[in-house]
């Protein structure tokens, strides 16, 4: 069981690296998240939501974990729209993916699951490098963006949580599609009533290449229901820990495949404190 969920996390990080790297190259007007969310509903949600209907026993406990798990997912996509509106990707999302501390705080209150002090170690060290990464990312007026990438990583930590816990209602990996459909589609409608207010459109007014669009649609998707899969036997705050090495691999293309050299050496630096981190968590789990 263990070597299926670490099969399922390289997965998860191997899609997680090919829609970032793809988002990276998109007109930030396009608001890509939109396009793929969409993607995501139209490609995989019929089918998700068909498992997940047809595989689950419905129950009181699943319902609330279902709307829990939404609403964390609304106020985490807003979130990480706001603070993209203050900054850039390469100062907000490391800071978001620093969820995993607060992921191993309440799975340990609520879930019991513990962890030793050397994986422990291994969880901050990592934490550690994405803060590097952060700082290496931005600058003074940056902090801007602080207060909503915090907002986002808390949400982070709420939907891993319940979804940790959803596990248990939902046998089917199609079921785990599903489950992350439903939230999905309530951040899509919370964006696109936010479009509406900001922007005055229903839509963005800049497309994505439909071949994007499908690619990021299929991803986004996929990539969390392995994660969610992978939580099955592993603690949650672990396998979201180790689908930061996509980060890892993200910036390491970026440096020697797209030849974006600026700070290169203070990026390694934090991508090899992540690697460590990492490193010590795969040796204690």
């Amino acid at each position: 069981m263990i070597n299926s969920a670490a099969l399922a996390v390289a997965a998860s990080v191997v899609m997680h690296v090919t829609w970032n790297l793809i988002a990276r190259h998109q007109a930030r007007d396009a608001y890509p998240l939109w396009w793929v969310l969409l993607a995501h509903l139209v490609l995989l949600g019929p089918w998700g939501l068909y498992s997940l209907f047809t595989d689950v026993q419905w129950t009181p406990t699943l319902v609330k974990w279902v709307l829990i798990s939404a609403s964390a997912n609304v106020v985490y996509f807003m979130g990480l729209r706001r603070a993209y509106e203050c900054a850039p990707v390469a100062f907000v999302y490391p800071l978001v993916r620093s969820s995993p501390v607060l992921i191993a705080l309440w799975s340990m209150l609520f879930l019991g699951e513990t962890m030793g002090v050397f994986a422990w170690t291994g969880l901050l060290v990592s934490i550690l490098g994405l803060l590097v990464l952060a700082r290496v990312g931005g600058n003074a007026q940056d902090i801007r963006a602080l207060p909503w990438a915090l907002v986002a990583m808390f949400a982070t930590s709420i939907y891993s949580l319940t979804d940790r816990a959803a596990t248990a209602h939902i046998p089917s990996f199609g079921g785990l599609v599903g489950f992350i459909t439903i939230g999905y589609f309530a951040s899509w409608l919370a964006l696109t009533v936010d479009l509406r207010r900001t922007n005055g459109a229903w839509r963005p007014n800049v497309r994505i290449g439909l071949p994007v669009a499908v690619v990021g649609g299929l991803c986004i998707g996929l990539a969390y229901a392995l994660v969610i899969h992978a939580m099955r036997s592993m603690p949650a705050a672990i396998v979201v820990a180790f689908t930061n090495a996509g980060i890892v691999l993200a910036s390491g293309a970026s440096i020697l495949v797209f030849k974006e050299r600026a700070a290169w050496k203070a990026r390694a630096s934090a991508a090899f404190i992540i690697c460590a981190g990492l490193l010590m968590l795969s040796i204690r789990s």
